[in-house]
């Protein structure tokens, strides 16, 4: 989470006193990101194919505008941070094109699928990019998917340094070009 996740992951400690019970909990949490962040492609409000905003960026508009705009990696971001502040375990999981936050909720019921993530049963998707969305439900094309989900957790990513060795030596042999 780092340093750029104050607001959100505090966000979620709100709800988390408003909502003792853990499945209203989850459920408010979610419903505050797909009732509060209207979908917007990165191009059309940032001018480039990919862009994501991290989750205090998105919860400070949210404030100041009582709405805030995104894509679904902007909204599984929120998600995430928010889900891990009022008390859950949390995920990002990207498939072909999308990406979404994944809830450990082993006791919920409504969900269309249940997911694995390494081997641990009880991960509830949390797909907020669509206004009549509830928890639980996922895209077709994404149950039975090769995935990829991370686990996120409190303690902030260490940056590393691009090496300062070139990535690729290239020799000239004997009648061309090598790599």
């Amino acid at each position: 989470l780092g340093e750029n996740a104050a607001l959100a992951y505090s966000l979620g400690e709100q709800i988390a006193d408003k909502y003792p019970d853990r499945l209203q909990r989850a459920d408010a949490v979610f419903r505050f990101v797909r009732d509060r962040v209207k979908y917007t492609p990165d191009i059309d409000q940032f001018d480039h194919e990919e862009f994501a905003l991290n989750a205090d960026e998105l919860v400070t508009s949210i404030d100041q505008n009582g709405a805030g705009y995104g894509d679904c990696e902007d909204s599984a971001v929120l998600l995430a941070v928010m889900y891990k502040g009022a008390g859950y375990r949390s995920a990002i999981v990207v498939g072909s094109g999308h990406t979404a936050a994944l809830v450990y909720l082993p006791d919920y019921k409504k969900a269309t699928a249940v997911f694995e993530l390494e081997g641990e049963p009880g991960w509830v998707w949390a797909e907020a990019t669509g206004k009549n969305n509830p928890l639980g439900w996922v895209p077709k094309e994404f149950i039975n998917a090769k995935l990829a989900a991370y686990e996120i957790s409190a303690e902030a990513i260490a940056p590393v340094k691009p090496s300062t060795a070139p990535s690729a030596a290239i020799a000239q042999t004997g009648g061309g070009v090598s790599a």
